[in-house]
């Protein structure tokens, strides 16, 4: 009989605790930035200027350091809900793949609703109604997917991956076809341009100072409690882990999985349109692609947090910075590339998962006895 044991052997590591894993993380993200250091300094770029500059984004010693943190919010909320939405629909198994997708088709109701009633009702009401609209129009979109998967079995991750498309064509068809219909074209322009919303239809602010709170972001933070909340301490909450661990379990306990999925995933896919929507109140204008790929990086930064509430909003204002930060400083550095920070975030996230897996598992390698039997 043969009894020969394989050359390496991947074991469960014993005591693995949170601090540990905690250590792990942080000497991942060090390690990453000294590689994105040595890199800078092979371009001839002094690294700690250059992320002096990123980590505090160019406020220190700018003129106008408001509109930094004005338009940092702008990219970190869209980012923090998508990540969040995202995480709901991971905890149960189901791999939406369709952020982006959901984003632009909330991104289009809301601007749809925006062009429609902006001068005709209240900001407030506007700004609601928008929100309203691109929650349901993402929500929607999300929904078919999930009823497929429901009915017919079909692949989740295939389906939500090739309808990212089909909305990016959509909202371009929209963006380049100038007709009498075509509501969101400037009708003043020779060519096809999207006009700017009605001002009742732009993002409410409170003006602190010069500076102006976008209040997307206290809606964006208040939406991240309550879904801790709901999925902590509530029995939606409770059955999305139940079906995430085994669908078959929950069906022996008595739970309707079909309609924890439908549920769950409008949900999921609502606020990632809802996110579309308020970005797009934020920025006063429709945009041909308006998501800055916001649905592939709420995917690294909802596992980068594996789908922990508290640290999607950490690991959300991590890659924020990463982002605001690198298109700041490279603006100093021509020989370097704005995309300098997706290249970082693509190294932490190799890195940090690489820090994960052997913090929980071993590699074993046989040893020359063992080999011999």
């Amino acid at each position: 009989m043969n009894n020969r044991q394989p050359l390496f052997r991947v074991v469960k590591r014993e005591g693995a605790g949170p601090g540990r894993q905690l250590l792990a993380y942080l000497s991942a993200i060090l390690l990453a930035l000294a590689i994105g250091a040595a890199l800078l300094w092979m371009q001839g770029v002094d690294p700690a200027t250059f992320y002096k500059q990123m980590l505090t984004m160019g406020i220190p010693g700018s003129r106008y350091p408001w509109r930094a943190v004005e338009n940092f919010i702008k990219l970190f909320v869209p980012l923090l809900i998508v990540s969040l939405a995202l995480a709901l629909a991971f905890k149960m198994r189901f791999w939406n793949i369709g952020g982006e997708g959901q984003f632009i088709m909330g991104a289009f109701w809301a601007g749809a609703a925006a062009m429609q009633l902006g001068e005709t009702l209240p900001r407030p009401v506007v700004v609601l109604v928008m929100a309203l609209c691109g929650a349901l129009g993402g929500g929607v979109y999300g929904l078919f997917v999930a009823a497929l998967k429901v009915r017919f079995g079909t692949n989740e991750t295939l389906l939500t991956l090739m309808l990212n498309y089909v909305a990016l064509y959509f909202l371009q068809f929209f963006a380049e076809t100038k007709a009498p219909w075509n509501f969101f074209l400037d009708p003043q322009s020779a060519r096809p341009k999207f006009a700017k919303f009605p001002e009742n239809a732009q993002m409410l602010t409170i003006p602190i100072g010069p500076f102006n709170l976008n209040l997307s972001l206290i809606a964006a933070l208040a939406l991240c409690a309550l879904i801790f909340l709901y999925l902590n301490y509530t029995k939606h909450g409770y059955e999305i882990s139940v079906v995430g661990d085994s669908p078959n379990t929950a069906r022996y306990a008595g739970m309707k999985v079909g309609k924890i999925v439908l549920r769950t995933i409008f949900l999921s896919a609502a606020l990632i349109g809802m996110a579309g929507a308020l970005h797009m109140s934020s920025a006063g204008v429709m945009s041909a692609a308006p998501t800055n790929d916001v649905g592939w990086t709420g995917i690294v930064v909802a596992w980068l947090a594996k789908l922990n509430t508290v640290g999607i909003l950490a690991a959300s204002l991590l890659i924020t910075v990463l982002q605001f930060g690198c298109q700041t400083a490279s603006a100093t550095y021509p020989a370097i590339d704005a995309n300098f920070a997706n290249l970082l975030q693509g190294v932490i996230l190799f890195l940090v998962l690489a820090a994960d897996f052997f913090t929980r598992f071993q590699l074993v390698i046989r040893s020359g006895k063992e080999a011999g039997k």
